[in-house]
């Protein structure tokens, strides 16, 4: 922590933004959850507010402590996780503990559910009475189940998972699952490792929730490369540096897709605003402005972001092509696009 205050206040960063971050920094060592973090990405802006305060899927790389107004964001990207919102259930005959993590990592939603524990246990005896126990017993493990049921349905609806996970008791899994709607039955993975009771070992649920989102990161990654070749046959997607600058400058790209590595000697030139974009001094000359030079990932992550495009950071590997650092998906296309 101190060795980066000191290289912030080097680059001259006001004292709210050094006490911003230093603060969001010394939280992450205070134990507990913040506490365990591999890696965190705050970023503040010049008033001392917080942006971003993000854990990374790994402990950073490298160190980046920087003041600019064009700060470098990619490395933050590479090692941040795709947003893959998820339930994980964790349930026995009583209730379940259910959570929603939606940004990477971040629990945003916890809610327990308690039912009737009351001669939950079927009977083991003999006698006139056992059928009556048993019975009991099964009729509150359903409605248990059926509360289970309606609070994830809730959840669903208003927080749109990916998957639901669902670990422990296998009989309550087997009443809870078999009264999943329709709103989130295709979505259930359901594990017999992991439990609710006290002391169960949670690792095994932790490792298997890492591999689903691992999964549908990856299943992500391939849809949108497979997305930007599609949209390709019917001029709807460009590649390479020249045309992609030219689709964010007319606001057409709905979808940046960066290389996670890129030229680090390679710029563009920026105008007054991030859309005032270019590769080249003939390019400004005819928007009319003076060009500032800037790194090129950090030039054209801000005109996307000004341009309201989503953007997808993917394995060199994955890009369609040989050797391009950016390709786009677009809005629209005109009579002066070039798909190349």
């Amino acid at each position: 922590m101190r060795a980066i205050a000191e290289r912030l206040t080097e680059q001259g960063v006001p004292e709210p933004v050094l006490e911003a971050v230093r603060s969001r920094l010394l939280e992450g060592n205070d134990g507990g959850e913040a506490g365990q973090l591999k890696g965190r990405a705050p970023v503040v802006a010049s008033d001392g507010s917080v942006v971003l305060d993000q854990a990374l899927a790994a402990a950073p790389l490298r160190e980046v402590a920087e003041w600019s107004a064009k700060p470098d964001v990619l490395p933050i990207l590479r090692q941040l996780p795709g947003r893959v919102p998820h339930i994980v259930v964790l349930t026995d005959r009583v209730g379940a503990d259910i959570t929603y993590l939606g940004a990477p990592g971040q629990v945003e939603e916890e809610q327990s559910v308690e039912g009737d524990s009351f001669q939950i246990r079927k009977f083991q005896g003999g006698g006139w009475a056992h059928h009556r126990y048993q019975h009991n017993a099964e009729n509150k493990w359903v409605h248990n189940a059926e509360d289970v049921a309606q609070h994830i349905s809730s959840m669903v609806r208003r927080l749109g998972p990916r998957f639901v996970l669902v670990a422990g008791d296998i009989r309550a899994r087997q009443i809870l699952t078999d009264r999943a709607s329709d709103l989130w039955s295709d979505l259930v993975v359901s594990m017999d490792e992991g439990g609710r009771a006290a002391g169960a070992d949670r690792e095994p649920v932790d490792v298997r929730e890492a591999e689903l989102v691992a999964e549908h990161e990856a299943r992500e990654i391939a849809e949108t490369v497979e997305k930007v070749e599609a949209a390709g046959a019917h001029g709807l997607s460009v590649t390479g540096v020249e045309r992609v600058v030219e689709a964010l400058r007319k606001g057409q790209v709905e979808t940046l897709v960066l290389s996670d590595e890129q030229d680090a000697d390679a710029t563009l030139l920026v105008g007054n605003g991030p859309l005032e974009l270019g590769v080249n001094q003939h390019d400004m000359d005819a928007l009319g402005v003076h060009g500032e030079i800037v790194p090129a990932d950090r030039a054209l992550l801000a005109a996307a972001v000004a341009g309201a495009a989503d953007v997808v950071v993917v394995p060199k590997a994955a890009m369609p092509g040989d050797d391009v650092p950016v390709a786009a998906v677009l809005r629209y296309t005109d009579a002066s696009t070039d798909a190349g």
